[in-house]
């Protein structure tokens, strides 16, 4: 398991031990000719993505991270530190493709840690509490952090979280879609981590919209420079990314 991951398996050569093999009087003699057939190494990723969650304290980013990695939740989530990651590897359009997600905290002094993350993601899922007004109040703020740090090409998606507690809403949908109508590219969705609903289609979704976006010969490039090895996924990136001279939000 790697450090910081919380979600890391690797699987070495033709699926570990060959229980028995070798062992004197260990197994029947194999008749007919027959040989063992060793299984074939799982296909190697063709490329990664990176992704990263934001959004203010307990919206619920790292329930839905690990609802999709995992299919886990947990009630009474710690509150993220500075970031985390996890991996999860996904086969679109005929591409296998490893996602690192990374859940960023909501508190406003990690800002200067979390924004570092920003100018690599291929996509951004922006989330806040349907049920609580000022984290959906706090979206302007999230948005110039995106257009202060991300890439102008980052897919964003605008996710209401918490779609269980829909006694308790203060945010309607209408309100939400709105919002997102305003960004220009920005897709909008309701989901619940706790019931999972739409979890997998958040992020399922963000990926097939980000290789659409990609030219042909965009994607052949980062299928010829992305072969992952079995290097640790960075934990921080070498260095905070200067601001954006161009925001993209009026």
């Amino acid at each position: 398991m790697e450090p910081g991951s919380g979600l890391q398996q690797r699987r070495v050569g033709g699926g570990g031990l060959d229980l028995g093999a070798g062992s004197a009087g260990g197994s029947p003699a194999l008749s007919g000719g027959q040989s063992r057939r060793r299984k074939q190494p799982p296909r190697p990723a063709d490329f990664k993505l990176q992704v990263i969650i934001i959004g203010s304290r307990g919206v619920g980013k790292t329930s839905l991270m690990e609802r999709f990695t995992d299919d886990t939740f947990c009630e009474a989530c710690k509150s993220t530190v500075g970031v985390d990651f996890k991996i999860k590897t996904v086969e679109l359009r005929g591409k296998k493709i490893r996602l690192q997600i990374w859940d960023t905290a909501g508190q406003e002094r990690f800002n200067s840690i979390t924004s570092a993350y920003y100018r690599s993601a291929k996509g951004i899922i922006l989330v806040y509490d349907i049920t609580k007004k000022e984290t959906f109040d706090d979206l302007p703020k999230w948005m110039k952090m995106i257009d202060k740090y991300a890439s102008e090409d980052a897919e964003l998606l605008l996710v209401g979280n918490k779609l269980d507690c829909e006694v308790d809403r203060e945010i309607t949908r209408q309100q939400g879609e709105k919002f997102a109508q305003q960004i220009t590219g920005m897709r909008f969705c309701e989901a619940s981590a706790k019931d999972n609903f739409n979890v997998d289609e958040i992020f399922l979704k963000l990926v097939d919209d980000i290789l659409k976006k990609m030219p042909l010969d965009v994607i052949r490039n980062e299928l010829s420079n992305s072969i992952l090895s079995l290097q640790p996924e960075p934990e921080i990136p070498p260095e905070l990314p200067p601001p954006r001279p161009h925001v993209r939000c009026c």
